[in-house]
């Protein structure tokens, strides 16, 4: 029998819960499943689904392995934040609804398992910097551009954390003093103009001159129902709107990347989320824009890259945070 050790990483969103189970070599993933998160049913009850999750993984990991429960090392969790890490504490998580909610034991209470706690978008960084597309870099910037924009730090190859654990609000950098209105609070965030939310509502804004356009076509004429992901595709069309918006974005997210690079001078940064599938027709004009405002050897010693584990970073991540928690 393997004495091999396997590591539980859950990634918790707003809609979805994913959980896998990684060998703690990071060699592949031998049984995941996605559940919705159901956050309607209050904490408890969507820890109790995350539970279930873990245990279901675990008992296909057995199937298929012949493991035992012993071999199983932990569980590492990815949640939105911010958090108490050392207490295990989601302190604030709109989505969910919740406030000061102790995740990290409720799970070692369900499973008999250790656990650790970190925020969804270290998560995916440090996915991607472990198996994926930032793998080799020292200083690396990660960025997950979804419903908001989160981001990660790794410097001289650690996880940054920051004094009070919420180092790598990317999407709360501000890019114009006297912009758009940020669900924040604050004005002119980089994510009340890049997040897909939001490159939804620029298109739709654009498509009220009434100009003739192949989103409204692709959303069967339903302004409503025009999303970062019509735009994507609509873009590459060669639609005038749809490019225009993608153009834009790709400044906007290359000005608050070009600050990044100044300050923190990375040898990598990887965007993961929905906007890696816009493809050149967004990384061309984004790299362009670095290049214009970044010092040069800044721009020189980086890498600009999309994510390569799509929507698995966060769970391998929580698998790599884990492990680095962990003593061997």
């Amino acid at each position: 029998m393997s004495n091999t050790r396997y590591v539980i990483g859950v990634d918790l969103g707003g809609t979805k819960i994913s959980a896998g189970v990684m060998p703690a070599d990071g060699s592949a993933i031998v049984a995941q499943v996605t559940e919705p998160t159901n956050a309607a049913d209050g904490a408890d009850g969507v820890t109790a689904r995350i539970a279930a999750a873990i245990e279901t993984v675990i008992a296909e990991t057995i199937a298929k392995t012949g493991a035992t429960r012993k071999q199983f090392w932990g569980v590492g969790l990815g949640a939105p934040g911010p958090l108490d890490r050392d207490a295990g504490l989601v302190i604030v998580a709109p989505n969910l609804g919740w406030n000061d909610y102790p995740l990290r034991d409720r799970i070692v209470a369900a499973t008999g398992l250790t656990a650790t706690l970190d925020n969804d978008a270290n998560c995916a960084t440090v996915g991607e910097w472990w198996i994926g597309a930032a793998q080799g870099g020292r200083n690396v910037v990660g960025m997950t551009i979804g419903t908001g924009i989160g981001g990660g730090l790794i410097l001289d190859g650690k996880l940054y954390h920051g004094s009070s654990d919420v180092a790598g609000e990317i999407g709360h950098t501000t890019i114009d003093t006297q912009g758009r209105r940020c669900k924040c609070g604050n004005y002119g965030c980089l994510e009340a103009y890049a997040s897909g939310t939001a490159i939804g509502e620029r298109a739709r804004e654009a498509l009220a001159g009434g100009e003739p356009s192949a989103l409204l076509v692709m959303a069967g004429g339903d302004l409503s129902k025009v999303t970062a992901q019509t735009v994507y595709e609509a873009a590459k069309t060669g639609d005038r709107i749809a490019s225009e918006v993608v153009r834009e974005t790709a400044r906007y997210i290359g000005t608050g990347i070009a600050n990044l690079l100044n300050v923190f001078n990375p040898d990598v940064v990887v965007l993961a989320g929905g906007v890696a599938q816009a493809g050149e027709d967004l990384f061309g004009p984004l790299r362009a824009e670095v290049k214009r405002r970044a010092f040069k050897p800044a721009v020189d010693a980086c890498r600009i890259v999309p994510g390569a584990l799509g929507g698995n970073a966060g769970m391998v991540g929580a698998v790599a945070t884990f492990m680095s928690q962990q003593p061997a």
